[in-house]
């Protein structure tokens, strides 16, 4: 998975997000600050498609309406607003009419100046983009790939909001839980991945190890121009690459493991490869 996998592109000149505390939207009206939150919002380099054909199948999702816009279009935000919600779904249902065995997890985690009017609106865009496509909750065991490639679902839609009750393809948040460090710390992020990974659910939830660092308000001041991936993530990917292929894969262990930057190391195939264990094991078992 990717952590904030919209953010490759934020448009530096639009106003800042309502996800942004007062100060900092004042601030913003200064464009150099906007330039310089651009660093900061972005936290990948690669597009859905390059994700996708990457080998990232779990999407992290902000969105939010444009306050004063008329009309109710969404769009993916991190501090600076990104592309359409729209367009990002339908490049991600060419890639899936493309390759009809893959199944791709959406994870609507965060959502921002929306009312029911504007959710019913995105809700409506996300079931015209995929349609037939949208696997309907169920116990999370019974979904294994066999169920999927016989039901032709390939898409997990998590919504983390009180609606997904009015709608039977909205699997509610709570099957996706995704513990936050919220350290700069290398060594203090792997004993929470490690920790929270032994405090995870049996059984009835997917799991998502957010194997990211984030930026305090001092580190962004005293790294101002330096952005996020020069500052903490090129120096501290190895270490946390490291962490992933010490892993074991199924019942307590790893099951989503999501990072920033995932081009910057070989971090898909990483993961990917942690379910050779999985295989090993049936082996053995056999």
């Amino acid at each position: 998975g990717s952590h904030d996998s919209f953010s490759y592109w934020v448009d530096e000149k639009s106003p800042v997000g309502p996800d942004q505390a007062t100060a900092i939207k004042r601030l913003a009206r200064i464009s150099l600050v906007r330039k310089i939150m651009k660093k900061w919002s972005v936290t990948q380099n690669l597009t859905f498609k390059e994700q996708l054909e990457g080998g990232i199948r779990y999407f992290d999702l902000r969105v939010s309406s444009k306050p004063g816009e008329i009309g109710q279009e969404i769009y993916f935000i991190h501090g600076l607003f990104g592309i359409k919600v729209w367009d990002g779904l339908k490049e991600m249902n060419t890639f899936l009419e493309q390759h009809s065995k893959e199944v791709i997890f959406l994870d609507f985690n965060h959502f921002y100046a929306m009312d029911d009017g504007h959710h019913h609106f995105l809700i409506n865009r996300i079931r015209s983009a995929f349609e037939s496509k949208l696997c309907s909750v169920e116990c999370v065991e019974y979904v294994t790939l066999q169920y999927m490639w016989e039901k032709k679902h390939q898409v997990l839609i998590f919504y983390h909001h009180p609606l997904y009750q009015e709608y039977p393809f909205l699997w509610p948040g709570n099957k996706m839980p995704a513990p936050w460090a919220n350290t700069t710390n290398v060594h203090k992020l792997l004993q929470f991945l490690e920790t929270t990974l032994e405090e995870r659910s049996r059984y009835g939830t997917f799991h998502v190890s957010q194997a990211i660092l984030t930026p305090r308000v001092k580190t962004i001041a005293r790294h101002l121009i330096r952005g996020l991936k020069n500052t903490l993530v090129h120096r501290n990917l190895p270490m946390i690459l490291n962490w992933v292929k010490a892993q074991k894969p199924g019942v307590m262990g790893v099951n989503i493991i999501t990072s920033d930057f995932v081009e910057l190391v070989d971090f898909a195939a990483t993961v990917i490869a942690l379910n050779d264990l999985l295989l090993e094991d049936d082996e053995s078992a056999s």
